[in-house]
Formats: C-alpha cells, structure tokens, sequence
C-alpha cells in the first residue's frame, strides 16, 4: 500500500519541468533577492525597489518573458505572512530571472535528490 501511495510523489519528482506558463505555481530558488515589479520591458529599476524571498517561497506567475533574451518572469508572493522589511510581502509583485525559480516542491527534490544518492544515476 505504501508504493501505491509513494509511487506518484516519486514519479512526479523525476519528471522534467515543462515550460513556465502564466498561473504556475514556481519557488525560490534559496534565500533571492526580488525586485518589485514593473512593467517587464521596463528594465530601469531602483536598487532600494528589491525585498527578500526566503527559500522554496511559492510564487504564482503573472507574466513570462522566457522566449526573451533576459527571460524574466513577473509572479505574486503566495507565503512567508511576515511583512516586515526586508522580506517581501505576501501578495507583492516581483519580478525575477528564470535562474531564480524551479518548478517542482523542495520535498519533491529533496526525496529524489536522497534516491538519487542511494541508487545513483
């Protein structure tokens, strides 16, 4: 019964990210440096225009600029509710490089990262 339930998580953790589309649902990618959101083809921002996202903070994308040069993606912050500085805010519009982000949980990669290791590639 459990590699029935197991078996999902694990399939899904090794499956490849697809494209980053507009209503996805991405994380940070450790401890990043955000720059609250502008229109995306205006890349003139402010340095004191930038709050914190903590790790693996889920983040909805708005906007997408992948098939650009610079791939940006504008996106709201769904977690972290503490709202002082210089963390950002929940609901807060940023604006962040492809680099940044990854698709998939941090449990899921964390689970196939240690099987990873167990059984190698």
């Amino acid at each position: 019964m459990l590699i029935i339930l197991l078996a999902p998580l694990i399939l899904y953790s090794f499956a490849p990210a697809g494209p980053i589309r507009e209503g996805d649902t991405v994380f940070s990618e450790g401890q990043q440096r955000a720059q609250f959101s502008k229109p995306i083809a205006s890349p003139s921002f402010q340095p004191d225009e930038t709050c914190l996202l903590d790790p693996d903070s889920p983040l909805i994308v708005l906007e997408n600029s992948a098939g650009e040069s610079d791939g940006f993606i504008k996106a709201e912050v769904q977690g972290n509710p503490a709202a002082e500085w210089p963390f950002c805010p929940v609901h807060a519009v940023v604006r962040l490089s492809l680099h940044q982000v990854f698709q998939t949980p941090a449990v899921l990669r964390t689970v196939r990262d240690t099987l990873m290791r167990w059984f190698g590639k």
